[in-house]
Protein backbone atom coordinates (compact mmCIF):
# COMPACT_ATOMS: atom_id res chain seq x y z
CA UNK A 1 0.00 0.00 0.00
CA UNK A 2 1.28 3.11 -0.99
CA UNK A 3 -0.82 6.06 0.82
CA UNK A 4 -2.88 5.85 3.81
CA UNK A 5 -5.50 7.33 1.77
CA UNK A 6 -5.86 4.51 -0.48
CA UNK A 7 -6.30 2.12 2.98
CA UNK A 8 -9.19 3.89 3.85
CA UNK A 9 -10.94 2.89 0.86
CA UNK A 10 -10.56 -0.92 1.60
CA UNK A 11 -13.65 -2.14 3.33
CA UNK A 12 -13.35 -6.03 3.03
CA UNK A 13 -12.94 -7.64 6.82
CA UNK A 14 -9.68 -9.58 6.70
CA UNK A 15 -7.76 -7.80 4.11
CA UNK A 16 -3.64 -7.25 4.67
CA UNK A 17 -1.72 -4.17 3.86
CA UNK A 18 1.41 -3.08 4.74
CA UNK A 19 1.56 0.93 5.88
CA UNK A 20 3.96 3.23 6.15
CA UNK A 21 4.38 6.70 8.12
CA UNK A 22 4.91 8.64 11.00
CA UNK A 23 3.48 8.60 14.94
CA UNK A 24 1.43 11.50 15.48
CA UNK A 25 0.37 10.11 18.87
CA UNK A 26 0.30 6.84 21.16
CA UNK A 27 -1.98 5.72 23.91
CA UNK A 28 -1.11 2.61 26.01
CA UNK A 29 -3.37 0.50 28.47
CA UNK A 30 -2.57 -2.35 29.97
CA UNK A 31 -3.42 -5.41 27.15
CA UNK A 32 -4.26 -2.95 24.21
CA UNK A 33 -2.21 0.41 22.31
CA UNK A 34 -3.32 2.61 19.87
CA UNK A 35 -1.12 4.54 17.37
CA UNK A 36 -1.87 7.42 15.04
CA UNK A 37 -0.32 7.33 12.44
CA UNK A 38 0.12 10.06 8.67
CA UNK A 39 2.00 9.99 6.06
CA UNK A 40 0.94 13.03 4.76
CA UNK A 41 -1.64 11.75 2.08
CA UNK A 42 -4.61 12.93 3.83
CA UNK A 43 -5.52 15.31 6.70
CA UNK A 44 -6.61 13.30 9.60
CA UNK A 45 -4.12 10.56 10.70
CA UNK A 46 -5.43 6.90 10.92
CA UNK A 47 -5.63 4.83 13.99
CA UNK A 48 -3.91 1.37 14.24
CA UNK A 49 -4.84 -0.84 17.47
CA UNK A 50 -2.31 -3.48 18.60
CA UNK A 51 -2.44 -5.85 21.27
CA UNK A 52 0.81 -7.31 23.51
CA UNK A 53 1.67 -10.01 21.00
CA UNK A 54 2.90 -7.63 18.78
CA UNK A 55 7.00 -7.17 19.42
CA UNK A 56 8.35 -3.45 20.26
CA UNK A 57 4.99 -2.02 19.37
CA UNK A 58 4.27 -0.54 23.06
CA UNK A 59 7.89 1.34 23.04
CA UNK A 60 6.98 3.21 19.84
CA UNK A 61 7.79 7.09 20.19
CA UNK A 62 5.77 10.47 18.98
CA UNK A 63 7.15 10.98 15.76
CA UNK A 64 9.21 7.80 14.67
CA UNK A 65 9.04 6.37 11.29
CA UNK A 66 7.23 3.52 11.46
CA UNK A 67 6.42 0.02 8.68
CA UNK A 68 3.40 -2.13 9.92
CA UNK A 69 1.62 -5.38 8.08
CA UNK A 70 -1.72 -4.42 8.79
CA UNK A 71 -5.16 -6.86 9.08
CA UNK A 72 -9.26 -5.21 8.71
CA UNK A 73 -10.82 -6.52 11.61
CA UNK A 74 -14.35 -5.82 13.20
CA UNK A 75 -13.99 -2.84 15.54
CA UNK A 76 -14.02 -4.00 19.58
CA UNK A 77 -16.61 -1.09 19.82
CA UNK A 78 -20.49 -2.25 18.45
CA UNK A 79 -21.32 0.40 15.97
CA UNK A 80 -18.29 1.53 14.67
CA UNK A 81 -16.19 1.31 11.41
CA UNK A 82 -13.82 -1.60 11.41
CA UNK A 83 -10.51 -1.02 12.49
CA UNK A 84 -6.69 -1.74 11.08
CA UNK A 85 -4.86 -3.97 13.64
CA UNK A 86 -1.07 -4.30 13.75
CA UNK A 87 0.40 -7.71 12.67
CA UNK A 88 4.08 -6.52 13.02
CA UNK A 89 5.96 -3.29 13.05
CA UNK A 90 9.07 -2.22 12.35
CA UNK A 91 10.41 1.29 13.44
CA UNK A 92 12.45 2.31 10.56
CA UNK A 93 13.60 6.00 11.90
CA UNK A 94 13.66 6.33 16.08
CA UNK A 95 12.83 9.32 17.86
CA UNK A 96 14.14 10.52 20.94
CA UNK A 97 11.59 11.34 23.98
CA UNK A 98 13.25 15.46 23.52
CA UNK A 99 11.27 15.34 19.88
CA UNK A 100 9.86 18.96 19.91
CA UNK A 101 6.33 18.11 18.74
CA UNK A 102 3.79 16.68 21.18
CA UNK A 103 0.39 15.70 21.23
CA UNK A 104 -0.65 19.26 22.43
CA UNK A 105 -1.31 23.18 21.05
CA UNK A 106 2.08 24.69 20.55
CA UNK A 107 2.50 28.20 20.44
CA UNK A 108 2.83 29.68 17.09
CA UNK A 109 6.03 31.19 18.29
CA UNK A 110 7.80 28.34 19.37
CA UNK A 111 6.75 26.50 16.09
CA UNK A 112 8.69 29.12 14.50
CA UNK A 113 11.56 28.53 16.26
CA UNK A 114 11.41 24.67 15.03
CA UNK A 115 10.37 25.66 11.67
CA UNK A 116 11.62 22.80 9.59
CA UNK A 117 9.74 20.48 12.26
CA UNK A 118 6.43 22.38 12.49
CA UNK A 119 4.80 21.24 9.06
CA UNK A 120 4.02 17.61 11.18
CA UNK A 121 1.72 19.44 13.30
CA UNK A 122 -2.06 19.13 12.62
CA UNK A 123 -1.91 23.25 12.43
CA UNK A 124 0.75 23.36 9.59
CA UNK A 125 -0.85 20.45 7.76
CA UNK A 126 -4.04 22.34 7.68
CA UNK A 127 -1.99 25.26 6.43
CA UNK A 128 0.42 24.03 3.59
CA UNK A 129 -2.80 21.07 2.10
CA UNK A 130 -4.57 24.16 1.70
CA UNK A 131 -2.23 26.19 0.37
CA UNK A 132 -1.41 23.53 -2.44
CA UNK A 133 -4.87 23.21 -3.13
CA UNK A 134 -5.36 27.04 -3.42
CA UNK A 135 -1.76 26.72 -5.82
CA UNK A 136 -3.37 24.30 -8.23
CA UNK A 137 -7.00 25.99 -8.43
CA UNK A 138 -5.09 28.88 -9.23
CA UNK A 139 -2.97 27.88 -12.38
CA UNK A 140 -6.62 25.33 -13.11
CA UNK A 141 -8.36 28.66 -13.48
CA UNK A 142 -5.85 30.60 -15.82
CA UNK A 143 -5.55 27.03 -18.13
CA UNK A 144 -9.39 26.80 -18.35
CA UNK A 145 -9.59 30.34 -19.21
CA UNK A 146 -6.89 30.88 -21.90
CA UNK A 147 -3.85 32.37 -20.04
CA UNK A 148 -0.48 31.38 -21.16
CA UNK A 149 2.06 30.62 -17.97
CA UNK A 150 4.88 32.75 -18.20
CA UNK A 151 8.09 31.91 -16.05
CA UNK A 152 9.61 35.90 -15.40
CA UNK A 153 12.95 36.51 -14.53
CA UNK A 154 14.22 36.35 -10.80
CA UNK A 155 17.00 38.42 -11.82
CA UNK A 156 16.46 41.92 -12.93
CA UNK A 157 18.22 45.04 -14.14
CA UNK A 158 15.18 47.00 -13.97
CA UNK A 159 12.73 48.35 -10.69
CA UNK A 160 9.41 47.45 -12.12
CA UNK A 161 7.83 49.77 -9.10
CA UNK A 162 10.10 52.57 -9.35
CA UNK A 163 10.16 52.58 -5.23
CA UNK A 164 14.06 51.76 -4.80
CA UNK A 165 13.18 48.50 -1.98
CA UNK A 166 15.57 46.29 -3.98
CA UNK A 167 17.70 43.42 -3.01
CA UNK A 168 20.74 43.93 -5.35
CA UNK A 169 22.85 40.68 -6.30
CA UNK A 170 26.81 40.54 -6.45
CA UNK A 171 29.58 37.26 -6.06
CA UNK A 172 32.11 37.02 -4.13
CA UNK A 173 34.41 37.14 -7.03
CA UNK A 174 33.38 39.60 -9.44
CA UNK A 175 31.43 43.31 -8.88
CA UNK A 176 29.05 43.98 -11.55
CA UNK A 177 28.94 39.98 -12.86
CA UNK A 178 26.18 41.00 -15.84
CA UNK A 179 27.80 44.54 -16.83
CA UNK A 180 25.15 46.07 -14.70
CA UNK A 181 23.56 47.02 -11.69
CA UNK A 182 21.70 44.11 -10.66
CA UNK A 183 18.37 42.66 -8.08
CA UNK A 184 15.87 40.15 -7.31
CA UNK A 185 12.43 41.14 -8.92
CA UNK A 186 10.07 42.70 -6.90
CA UNK A 187 7.84 42.22 -9.66
CA UNK A 188 7.58 40.13 -12.90
CA UNK A 189 4.75 42.46 -14.51
CA UNK A 190 6.85 44.95 -16.87
CA UNK A 191 8.32 41.42 -18.50
CA UNK A 192 5.12 40.33 -18.59
CA UNK A 193 3.35 42.61 -20.82
CA UNK A 194 5.80 41.37 -23.63
CA UNK A 195 4.18 38.28 -23.15
CA UNK A 196 0.80 39.95 -23.10
CA UNK A 197 1.48 42.25 -26.25
CA UNK A 198 2.17 39.04 -28.00
CA UNK A 199 -0.15 36.27 -27.03
CA UNK A 200 -3.18 37.83 -25.81
CA UNK A 201 -3.33 36.54 -21.90
CA UNK A 202 -0.83 35.58 -19.86
CA UNK A 203 -0.45 35.06 -15.90
CA UNK A 204 2.90 34.70 -13.69
CA UNK A 205 3.03 32.92 -10.43
CA UNK A 206 6.26 33.05 -8.95
CA UNK A 207 8.45 34.81 -6.22
CA UNK A 208 9.19 38.88 -5.51
CA UNK A 209 11.76 39.92 -2.57
CA UNK A 210 10.94 43.41 -1.46
CA UNK A 211 13.65 44.87 0.43
CA UNK A 212 11.59 47.01 2.84
CA UNK A 213 12.89 46.03 6.76
CA UNK A 214 9.34 45.46 8.24
CA UNK A 215 8.33 43.26 10.99
CA UNK A 216 4.67 43.40 10.77
CA UNK A 217 2.05 40.53 10.62
CA UNK A 218 1.39 41.08 6.82
CA UNK A 219 4.66 41.50 5.35
CA UNK A 220 7.73 39.15 4.11
CA UNK A 221 10.92 39.75 2.20
CA UNK A 222 10.05 37.12 -0.59
CA UNK A 223 6.77 36.00 -1.22
CA UNK A 224 4.98 34.48 -3.99
CA UNK A 225 3.25 36.67 -6.44
CA UNK A 226 0.07 36.00 -9.24
CA UNK A 227 -0.11 38.38 -11.93
CA UNK A 228 -2.29 38.35 -14.97
CA UNK A 229 -1.84 40.57 -17.60
CA UNK A 230 -4.80 40.74 -21.03
CA UNK A 231 -4.31 42.62 -23.79
CA UNK A 232 -6.98 44.72 -25.36
CA UNK A 233 -8.57 44.67 -21.82
CA UNK A 234 -9.98 48.28 -19.83
CA UNK A 235 -10.20 48.49 -16.18
CA UNK A 236 -14.10 47.51 -16.42
CA UNK A 237 -13.20 44.14 -17.93
CA UNK A 238 -10.32 43.79 -15.63
CA UNK A 239 -11.89 44.14 -12.39
CA UNK A 240 -15.00 41.79 -13.92
CA UNK A 241 -12.00 38.95 -14.39
CA UNK A 242 -10.57 39.80 -10.70
CA UNK A 243 -14.17 39.22 -9.39
CA UNK A 244 -14.91 35.72 -11.18
CA UNK A 245 -11.05 34.88 -10.29
CA UNK A 246 -10.97 35.36 -6.56
CA UNK A 247 -14.23 33.96 -6.41
CA UNK A 248 -13.77 30.69 -8.00
CA UNK A 249 -10.29 30.14 -6.72
CA UNK A 250 -11.84 30.51 -3.37
CA UNK A 251 -14.64 28.26 -3.48
CA UNK A 252 -12.76 25.32 -5.38
CA UNK A 253 -10.67 25.86 -2.66
CA UNK A 254 -12.79 25.39 -0.15
CA UNK A 255 -14.54 22.22 -2.25
CA UNK A 256 -11.21 20.47 -2.31
CA UNK A 257 -10.09 21.18 1.92
CA UNK A 258 -13.28 20.52 3.72
CA UNK A 259 -11.75 19.05 6.58
CA UNK A 260 -8.84 21.45 6.54
CA UNK A 261 -11.11 24.42 6.63
CA UNK A 262 -12.79 22.91 9.49
CA UNK A 263 -10.14 22.12 11.74
CA UNK A 264 -8.51 25.68 10.71
CA UNK A 265 -11.89 27.54 11.77
CA UNK A 266 -11.98 25.23 15.25
CA UNK A 267 -8.23 26.43 15.67
CA UNK A 268 -8.94 30.43 14.73
CA UNK A 269 -12.35 30.66 16.11
CA UNK A 270 -13.79 31.84 12.55
CA UNK A 271 -16.29 30.63 10.60
CA UNK A 272 -14.23 30.12 7.57
CA UNK A 273 -16.24 28.49 5.66
CA UNK A 274 -18.93 31.02 5.87
CA UNK A 275 -16.32 34.36 5.59
CA UNK A 276 -15.20 32.34 2.07
CA UNK A 277 -19.05 31.77 0.66
CA UNK A 278 -20.13 35.47 1.93
CA UNK A 279 -17.77 36.47 -0.36
CA UNK A 280 -18.34 34.28 -3.13
CA UNK A 281 -22.06 34.79 -3.61
CA UNK A 282 -21.52 38.34 -2.72
CA UNK A 283 -22.37 41.53 -4.98
CA UNK A 284 -18.81 43.26 -5.05
CA UNK A 285 -19.21 47.24 -4.62
CA UNK A 286 -17.67 49.87 -6.78
CA UNK A 287 -16.09 52.98 -6.08
CA UNK A 288 -13.65 55.84 -6.74
CA UNK A 289 -11.20 56.85 -4.54
CA UNK A 290 -12.42 60.25 -3.87
CA UNK A 291 -15.78 58.94 -3.51
CA UNK A 292 -15.22 56.70 -0.95
CA UNK A 293 -12.87 59.39 1.06
CA UNK A 294 -16.16 61.61 0.82
CA UNK A 295 -18.22 58.73 1.78
CA UNK A 296 -15.99 58.74 5.13
CA UNK A 297 -15.35 62.04 6.11
CA UNK A 298 -19.23 62.10 6.53
CA UNK A 299 -19.82 58.85 8.22
CA UNK A 300 -18.94 60.53 11.41
CA UNK A 301 -16.83 57.69 12.54
CA UNK A 302 -13.27 59.14 14.20
CA UNK A 303 -10.42 57.90 12.11
CA UNK A 304 -6.60 57.41 13.81
CA UNK A 305 -5.19 58.66 10.32
CA UNK A 306 -7.60 61.09 8.37
CA UNK A 307 -9.36 59.86 5.19
CA UNK A 308 -7.37 62.25 2.12
CA UNK A 309 -8.73 62.68 -1.19
CA UNK A 310 -4.57 63.32 -1.86
CA UNK A 311 -3.62 59.84 0.02
CA UNK A 312 -3.66 56.27 -0.15
CA UNK A 313 -6.33 54.47 2.38
CA UNK A 314 -5.07 52.60 5.57
CA UNK A 315 -5.70 49.71 7.21
CA UNK A 316 -8.68 50.90 9.37
CA UNK A 317 -10.37 52.61 6.25
CA UNK A 318 -10.38 49.50 4.22
CA UNK A 319 -11.63 48.09 7.14
CA UNK A 320 -14.44 50.31 7.41
CA UNK A 321 -15.39 50.10 3.69
CA UNK A 322 -15.59 46.50 3.98
CA UNK A 323 -17.04 45.36 7.15
CA UNK A 324 -18.54 48.41 8.64
CA UNK A 325 -20.62 50.53 5.53
CA UNK A 326 -21.19 48.24 2.56
CA UNK A 327 -20.29 44.81 4.66
CA UNK A 328 -19.16 43.44 1.23
CA UNK A 329 -15.93 43.51 -0.85
CA UNK A 330 -15.08 46.53 -2.53
CA UNK A 331 -13.15 47.98 -5.52
CA UNK A 332 -11.94 51.60 -4.94
CA UNK A 333 -10.65 53.25 -8.02
CA UNK A 334 -9.01 55.74 -9.69
CA UNK A 335 -6.44 56.90 -7.25
CA UNK A 336 -4.35 60.29 -6.89
CA UNK A 337 -1.20 59.31 -9.11
CA UNK A 338 1.21 60.44 -6.44
CA UNK A 339 0.48 57.07 -4.64
CA UNK A 340 0.20 54.79 -7.44
CA UNK A 341 3.19 53.44 -10.12
CA UNK A 342 4.58 55.24 -13.02
CA UNK A 343 3.16 52.49 -15.50
CA UNK A 344 -0.34 53.05 -14.28
CA UNK A 345 -2.87 54.81 -17.23
CA UNK A 346 -2.97 58.62 -17.06
CA UNK A 347 -6.87 59.45 -16.41
CA UNK A 348 -8.27 62.97 -18.44
CA UNK A 349 -8.27 64.80 -14.99
CA UNK A 350 -4.71 64.83 -14.59
CA UNK A 351 -4.77 64.11 -11.27
CA UNK A 352 -6.01 60.55 -10.75
CA UNK A 353 -4.80 56.94 -12.32
CA UNK A 354 -7.58 54.18 -13.90
CA UNK A 355 -6.20 51.77 -11.09
CA UNK A 356 -8.06 49.80 -8.74
CA UNK A 357 -7.37 48.04 -5.31
CA UNK A 358 -9.70 44.88 -4.58
CA UNK A 359 -10.71 45.00 -0.51
CA UNK A 360 -12.32 42.22 1.18
CA UNK A 361 -13.68 42.46 4.61
CA UNK A 362 -11.39 40.73 7.31
CA UNK A 363 -8.20 41.07 4.93
CA UNK A 364 -8.25 44.26 3.55
CA UNK A 365 -6.44 44.51 -0.16
CA UNK A 366 -5.99 41.58 -1.98
CA UNK A 367 -5.45 42.11 -5.25
CA UNK A 368 -3.97 45.75 -7.16
CA UNK A 369 -4.00 46.59 -10.77
CA UNK A 370 -5.07 49.11 -13.16
CA UNK A 371 -5.42 49.55 -17.27
CA UNK A 372 -1.38 50.59 -18.09
CA UNK A 373 -0.31 53.12 -20.20
CA UNK A 374 -0.16 52.71 -23.33
CA UNK A 375 0.66 56.11 -24.76
CA UNK A 376 4.72 56.56 -25.68
CA UNK A 377 4.77 60.23 -24.95
CA UNK A 378 2.33 59.90 -21.87
CA UNK A 379 4.52 57.06 -20.05
CA UNK A 380 7.85 58.15 -21.25
CA UNK A 381 7.04 62.18 -19.31
CA UNK A 382 5.72 59.75 -16.43
CA UNK A 383 8.90 57.63 -16.04
CA UNK A 384 10.98 61.02 -16.35
CA UNK A 385 9.10 62.23 -13.21
CA UNK A 386 9.17 59.50 -11.33
CA UNK A 387 13.32 58.88 -12.09
CA UNK A 388 12.76 55.63 -13.77
CA UNK A 389 15.59 55.17 -16.63
CA UNK A 390 13.91 55.73 -20.06
CA UNK A 391 17.35 54.45 -21.48
CA UNK A 392 17.36 51.27 -19.40
CA UNK A 393 13.51 50.91 -19.90
CA UNK A 394 13.87 51.83 -23.83
CA UNK A 395 12.37 48.08 -24.35
CA UNK A 396 9.23 49.11 -22.42
CA UNK A 397 8.48 52.19 -23.95
CA UNK A 398 8.76 50.23 -27.39
CA UNK A 399 5.50 48.45 -26.52
CA UNK A 400 3.77 51.18 -26.90
CA UNK A 401 5.91 51.82 -30.26
CA UNK A 402 5.50 48.78 -31.82
CA UNK A 403 2.10 47.51 -32.16
CA UNK A 404 0.82 48.77 -28.65
CA UNK A 405 -2.68 48.62 -27.41
CA UNK A 406 -4.51 49.28 -24.23
CA UNK A 407 -4.09 45.99 -21.23
CA UNK A 408 -4.94 45.99 -18.40
CA UNK A 409 -3.22 43.90 -15.54
CA UNK A 410 -3.53 42.89 -11.65
CA UNK A 411 -1.34 41.11 -9.05
CA UNK A 412 -2.19 39.54 -5.85
CA UNK A 413 0.27 38.17 -3.27
CA UNK A 414 -0.38 34.68 -2.48
CA UNK A 415 0.34 34.38 1.38
CA UNK A 416 -2.17 37.40 1.69
CA UNK A 417 -4.96 35.69 0.10
CA UNK A 418 -3.66 32.16 2.56
CA UNK A 419 -4.15 34.32 5.41
CA UNK A 420 -7.90 35.46 4.19
CA UNK A 421 -8.29 31.63 3.30
CA UNK A 422 -7.11 30.00 6.56
CA UNK A 423 -7.73 32.51 8.94
CA UNK A 424 -4.15 32.63 10.26
CA UNK A 425 -3.41 36.11 11.58
CA UNK A 426 0.59 36.19 10.49
CA UNK A 427 1.70 36.01 7.11
CA UNK A 428 5.23 33.79 8.34
CA UNK A 429 2.64 30.87 9.03
CA UNK A 430 1.25 30.84 5.67
CA UNK A 431 4.46 30.49 3.65
CA UNK A 432 7.22 27.10 4.16
CA UNK A 433 10.40 29.49 5.13
CA UNK A 434 9.98 32.84 5.89
CA UNK A 435 12.34 35.38 5.17
CA UNK A 436 11.80 38.75 7.21
CA UNK A 437 14.11 41.35 8.36
CA UNK A 438 16.99 39.20 10.88
CA UNK A 439 15.38 35.79 9.81
CA UNK A 440 16.60 33.68 7.12
CA UNK A 441 17.19 30.38 9.47
CA UNK A 442 15.59 27.58 7.71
Amino acid sequence: MDRLIELLKIKELGAQEKIKGWVRNHRKSKDVGFIDIYDGSQFNATQLIYDNSVNNANSVKIGAAISADVELIPSTVEGREPEWKILSLEVVGDCPDDFPIQPKKHTLEFLREVGYLRNRTRLFQAVFRVRSAAYYVIHEYFMKNGFLNVAAPILTGIDGEGAGNLFDVTTKTKDNFFGKPTSLCVTGQLEGETFALAFGKIYLFGPSFRAENSNTKTHLNEYWHIEPEIAFCHLPQLMDFEEDWLKTIAHKTLLACPDEIAFLSKYNNVDLEKRINNVVNSKVTRIKHEDAIELMLKSGKNFEINPDKNEDLAKEHEKFLTEEYFKAPVFVTNYPKEVKAFYMLQNADGRTVDCVDFLLPDAGEVMGGSEREYRYDVLESKMKTAGVSTEDMYWYLNLRKFGGCPHSGCGMGFERFLMWLTGMQNIRDVIPYYRVPNSCEF
